[in-house]
């Protein structure tokens, strides 16, 4: 999975939901940096529909996994 620049998405205290979709995307196939995951939980605290999206994203990703254990 490709990168954003560093300026795609500057620093700010909490990301935005943008950010949170594409390290929750990371996330399933590469383990984050602690900074990153400390970003993605302070946003995920705040934020219901990153939450959620955050949530069917596993469940999506586990229902993959089972489906291509049983074929």
């Amino acid at each position: 999975m490709p990168d954003f620049p560093p300026s795609r998405f500057p620093r700010r205290l909490l990301p935005d939901c943008e950010e949170v979709h594409h390290l929750t995307m990371k996330s399933l196939d590469l383990p984050l940096s602690w900074t990153e995951r400390l970003r993605m939980r302070s946003h995920l605290a705040i934020c219901d529909a990153c939450t959620r999206f955050s949530a069917q994203m596993r469940t999506l990703r586990e229902a993959v996994h089972r489906l291509g254990r049983d074929s």
